[in-house]
């Protein structure tokens, strides 16, 4: 009897689709039914070939070599996931499945992961195309009664190569030519480097600023504090003298007249549901995790623990086919932390999420993060874990509680001719917020107040302050401007700019983590305390990288090239022949360039692994000491930042040296042995720290280290 083989994204998806198609029986990377055979990659199973994959010349990096332009493009298994590569090869050639159900992700990437393994796998068998935006139950039947033929989603996968090659020739080419050209560690590319210019023309704008003084003037009641505002309604002027010759006039009057006072409804919705930047931005407010923290965390989240839906989304919606599984995800979560709202919900019967909130149009691939239908067992999740589960579904609950309303009073005063105003409201309905217990300590009620009343006035005062600059990027604010890095577009077509704005800006959810990532382990971009600077290496690279890469302008074009393919608009070859006159004009200008790069880091220590001059650069996470040299590649900690807690002044601890000899410092001046935190910290704990305590203790310092897909791409750009 023939067979349908389903391929599948993840292994998480798969189980959810075998279920649904009656799969139960368990085979070596796969599950069988009656009618079907579901298989899963693990994201990407293939991926481009390294330059040396095209000829032995190109293991040494050299300018002559360059531009590379493979005709035809290779295609790779990746090393650490070659196992299940080969268990879905077997099955694709079993005699018995007849026609292939592509069930990856329904987007260009989703299509890219399966073809790449089909051609991998010399798979020449009828495709059929399983596109859905959720995996209930529900959304897979319907899915499998609509299957659309696979010829139709030959465009879709046109551009996805086409993307996939671009970024190749223009990456591997520029990132080669600059670090032969400058014989240091220098990567560019289409995201990662219009991400180093938002964060130095940040920089620019600060060091540039110039802050003005202002001023205005507030007026001091029994109870109440008025503010001053001119005729259109500005609180402050920059005008001394003006303000100060008001003062003057106002001094000698005691009283003020009350010429109106307005009562205004107003309300606030819910917050929307969470796409992963938003989380990645909140976690970073609350807690200061990076990035990459946050995916790493809510990865286990998703896959170890199965209480999340999938992370890597880039909508803050749900589907209608979801409706019907909402109160199962509501009851799912009447746990401890959980319990008085979901009582408050289902006492209602039938709670419905506010307007918006189900939206199909805006679910492109993925919906919005929310909890499955699954009860956590919540002392089965770390601090971590429990903390970011915690933020999820109390968003989620929220959105069924109703705007936050109250009643805003406005009340103006007049003292001679001028008007001040003072604001009060009074809360009506909690709403949402009951969700997260908030004390309203905004909710400054003010005495009453009625038209007509003559109020003393205690004094006239002036106020002043002065204009800032815009902040540092932060982690959280660096993911906000990738995803809308419209600002830094100044002079572009407004066509670039609304096409940047529609397809998600720079990178994309699944990726931005780990160009942020990349920025700090290749050194252009350092912390100081959450604040994000460029470092003199990148700035110096900014002056060495072609012009048309710095702008976020060059996605824009990409995108919109990209959509014409999959549109069936424009050929691939024609978007691959521009591709290729931009990767050698990007090359040529490299080569001819008389800019200089210097190292201004270098310390007096020579590199154990070849004698050159160690430098001494800032890691995310500590100093560490690197070799100049790009060909040697020697690096070493010399120090970290710790969790771990200055008994003085509470600062984090910074731990230097090595084995026997590490020792805790900090800017306050304590120096402490690892030794001696070991026995602090067994007094304090009233137990003994173990070795693997103390070894486990630090692991929690390190950043997650990258996916075996991450780690395989990373080789592209790492010589």
């Amino acid at each position: 009897m023939s067979k349908s083989l389903v391929l599948a994204e993840k292994p998480s998806v798969a189980r959810d689709i075998a279920r649904v198609l009656g799969c139960h029986k368990k085979g070596n990377g796969f599950m069988e039914g009656s009618k079907y055979i579901v298989t899963w990659a693990l994201g990407h199973l293939v991926t481009h070939a390294n330059p040396e994959g095209y000829g032995k010349q190109y293991k040494e990096w050299k300018l002559e070599h360059l531009p590379i332009v493979p005709e035809p493009f290779k295609i790779v298994p990746i090393r650490q996931t070659t196992k299940q590569l080969n268990a879905v090869k077997a099955q694709l050639r079993r005699k018995d499945v007849t026609e292939i159900i592509v069930a990856t992700d329904a987007g260009r990437e989703g299509e890219l992961v399966a073809r790449w393994i089909l051609e991998q796998a010399k798979c020449r068998k009828p495709i059929k195309r399983l596109w859905i935006s959720s995996v209930t139950d529900k959304a897979i039947k319907d899915g499998f009664k609509n299957l659309k033929p696979g010829r139709a989603y030959e465009n879709l996968y046109e551009a996805a190569v086409a993307r996939a090659e671009a970024d190749w020739v223009v990456g591997i080419n520029a990132t080669r030519a600059l670090t032969v050209k400058y014989n240091a560690q220098l990567s560019t590319g289409r995201v990662q480097t219009p991400t180093l210019a938002m964060i130095a023309e940040r920089e620019k704008q600060i060091n540039e600023f110039k802050p003005k003084s202002y001023y205005g003037l507030q007026a001091i009641t029994e109870g109440a504090t008025f503010t001053w505002a001119d005729k259109s309604g500005q609180t402050r002027s920059f005008d001394q003298k003006l303000i100060e010759n008001k003062l003057t006039t106002l001094d000698s009057l005691h009283t003020g007249k009350v010429t109106e006072v307005k009562t205004a409804p107003k309300s606030q919705p819910a917050p929307p549901l969470f796409d992963l930047t938003e989380l990645q931005k909140e976690a970073h407010h609350r807690w200061s995790w990076s990035a990459k923290e946050t995916l790493s965390t809510l990865q286990n989240l998703y896959e170890r623990h199965k209480i999340v839906t999938y992370p890597r989304t880039d909508s803050k919606h749900l589907t209608s086919d979801m409706r019907n599984t909402l109160m199962d995800r509501i009851k799912a979560v009447d746990i401890v932390p959980f319990r008085k709202a979901v009582n408050t919900l289902i006492r209602k019967g039938n709670p419905q999420p506010q307007k918006g909130v189900i939206d199909d149009k805006r679910v492109s691939d993925h919906h919005a993060i929310i909890p499955t239908e699954e009860t956590p067992i919540l002392q089965n999740l770390s601090d971590k874990e429990r903390r970011l589960y915690e933020l999820i579904v109390n968003r989620f609950l929220a959105v069924f509680f109703g705007s936050f309303r109250y009643d805003q009073v406005t009340v103006s005063l007049v003292i001679g001719e001028e008007t001040f105003k003072a604001r009060g409201r009074t809360v009506t309905d909690e709403g949402w917020k009951k969700v997260y217990d908030f004390d309203e300590e905004d909710n400054a009620t003010l005495p009453v107040f009625t038209k007509g009343d003559v109020v003393k006035v205690r004094a006239v005062t002036v106020t002043e302050g002065k204009t800032t600059p815009p902040p540092r990027f932060n982690e959280g604010t660096l993911l906000a401007a990738m995803e809308n890095p419209t600002q830094f577009m100044q002079g572009e077509s407004k066509a670039l700019i609304q096409t940047i704005g529609e397809t998600g800006g720079l990178g994309t959810v699944a990726t931005r983590a780990d160009v942020i990532e990349r920025l700090f382990k290749t050194f252009v971009i350092e912390k100081k305390g959450n604040a994000i600077y460029t470092t003199s290496k990148g700035r110096q690279l900014l002056e060495l990288v072609p012009e048309d890469l710095k702008s976020p302008a060059l996605t824009a074009e990409w995108e919109q090239k990209l959509t014409k393919i999959a549109t069936g608009k424009l050929k691939k070859s024609v978007f691959m022949s521009d591709m290729i006159k931009f990767s050698k004009k990007a090359v040529n200008e490299i080569k001819t360039d008389d800019k200089k790069f210097k190292h201004d880091n270098v310390t007096g220590r020579a590199c154990p692994e070849c004698g050159k001059l160690l430098l001494e650069v800032n890691g995310k996470r500590g100093k560490m000491h690197v070799c100049q040299d790009r060909e040697c590649g020697y690096r070493r900690n010399i120090s970290r930042q710790t969790n771990a807690r200055c008994p003085q002044c509470r600062k984090r601890l910074e731990l230097r040296g090595e084995g026997e000899g590490q020792i805790f410092v900090c800017s306050c001046g304590h120096r402490e042995k690892l030794s001696a935190f070991e026995k602090r910290r067994k007094k304090t704990s009233g137990r003994q720290a173990s070795k693997r305590d103390v070894q486990k203790y630090m692991k929690k310092q390190d950043e997650p280290e990258n996916t075996a897909m991450a780690d395989a791409l990373k080789k592209l750009f790492d010589k």
